[in-house]
């Protein structure tokens, strides 16, 4: 594999982390009572944030792993 592609999955799943820690964040803010939406869509947003922040980057190194 080239050190470009490698480079940009790299990034991919380091936004992907980031991206969730965010998800989590505005969660936790809906669910605190900062952004007015029902407390039900924080923990939505809460459980999105985690599954994508700790189980997508594993996901997705598996699937760019297995030669196809």
């Amino acid at each position: 594999m080239n050190d470009d592609r490698a480079q940009s999955r790299w990034m991919v799943i380091q936004a992907v982390r980031w991206s969730g820690l965010g998800l989590f964040l505005v969660g936790l803010l809906i669910y605190a009572g900062k952004i007015a939406l029902p407390e039900v869509a924080g923990y939505v947003f809460m459980g999105v944030g985690l599954i994508d922040a700790l189980f997508m980057p594993s996901f997705l190194a598996r699937l760019w792993k297995t030669p196809h």
